[in-house]
């Protein structure tokens, strides 16, 4: 196991949630990261990078398409 899969497992357990509703794909985490770094990058600041996810997991969870949320970024950042 991983410290990330690991991490996610205790945090649903706190939740009462199922902890593989949270794990993000293979795909899901290349996406994420690549916003992170898009954040990190062209804000010039790091700590954009895990807010900005916080902000995605959000749009999420409130019924937007994480690959919508992720282009939103990447067209704000004129990475397009």
């Amino acid at each position: 196991m991983s410290w990330l899969h690991d991490t996610i497992v205790a945090v649903a357990a706190r939740a009462g949630l199922d902890p593989a509703d949270m794990e993000p794909s293979p795909t899901q985490k290349g996406a994420l990261l690549d916003a992170a770094r898009v954040a990190a990058h062209t804000s010039g600041e790091r700590t954009n990078a895990p807010l900005l996810c916080f902000a995605l997991g959000q749009a999420v969870a409130r019924g937007a398409s994480l690959d919508d949320a992720i282009a939103a970024v990447k067209d704000h950042a004129g990475e397009a």
